[in-house]
């Protein structure tokens, strides 16, 4: 196994540490195709994507910490640069950063790559703002077996520092796409032959009712809208049917976030039941 590395420490003069820390502003990440991924974990997904990971910044502590990620990184030939305490602490957006972090290429491809015949379930985000909501929706899509995850509309930057966290890892796990027409997604997913079912909590059909009926094990791409307002009605009017939680609490409603992983884990049972 090989050792951490001992080349000169970098500070936060470094050009280096400087290009990778304009990725926090998202025109910067839009320009390069660049963004941050920190941490060990998330850096250790990365790691294992091939041609993800540009370079990685680390502490000294943390690369003796990890020396499995040094040699992972070297196998790629990934540069591995050691920085100082402020330098990583310049490119970490947490309070209490732990020592790594990635330039990584961006991930997402066009519909057309992801989308098959042979996609079971599809997670499309229309409109959804909060990056938090976001990266927890990708954790959920991941977590539930999806086959790929679309945000559309004037969704939130998937690349965005928190929405990264927010999906522990799973931005590298799930096949993403972003386009913008979320009418021409919907098309696009009716035309493969999937059932497009938006959440919607005046739906006209429970989830109960469409888990009894056996409509969730038929292909499907499940339709979330806005944390605020939900579902512009252009789109619930082209999905094939509008689901409701049903809420047997006093709770006005669910976050997004758990009403996705709800209805994600309701379809991945039916399907493999």
């Amino acid at each position: 196994m090989a050792s951490p590395p001992t080349d000169a420490v970098l500070s936060t003069r470094s050009g280096r540490v400087k290009a990778a820390r304009r990725l926090a502003r998202r025109a910067s990440r839009a320009e390069t195709r660049l963004f941050l991924a920190e941490g060990p974990q998330a850096v250790r997904e990365a790691l294992e994507l091939p041609g993800c990971v540009a370079e990685v910044f680390a502490v000294a502590q943390a690369a003796a910490s990890h020396p499995q990620m040094h040699s992972a990184a070297t196998m790629r030939g990934v540069p591995w640069h050691l920085v100082d305490d402020a330098a990583l602490a310049s490119l970490a957006e947490t309070l209490h950063p732990q020592g790594l972090v990635a330039v990584c290429r961006f991930l997402h491809r066009p519909l057309a790559d992801v989308l098959t015949e042979q996609s079971q379930l599809v997670t499309v985000c229309a409109d959804v703002r909060d990056p938090g909501n976001a990266g927890t929706v990708l954790r959920c899509s991941d977590a539930a077996g999806a086959d790929a995850a679309v945000l559309t509309g004037s969704s939130v930057d998937p690349y965005n520092g928190k929405a990264v966290r927010a999906s522990a890892g799973s931005l590298f796990h799930l096949p993403l796409v972003i386009a913008p027409d979320a009418i021409e997604v919907i098309a696009a997913m009716q035309q493969r032959g999937l059932t497009v079912l938006a959440a919607d909590g005046a739906g006209e059909l429970s989830l109960d009712d469409a888990i009894d009926e056996g409509l969730l094990r038929q292909q499907t791409a499940w339709l979330f809208g806005n944390e605020a307002w939900g579902l512009p009605g252009e789109l619930t009017e082209m999905a094939d049917h509008r689901v409701a939680i049903p809420i047997h609490g006093r709770a006005e409603s669910l976050n997004l976030a758990t009403a996705a992983a709800v209805c994600l884990y309701a379809s991945a049972r039916a399907q493999r039941s």
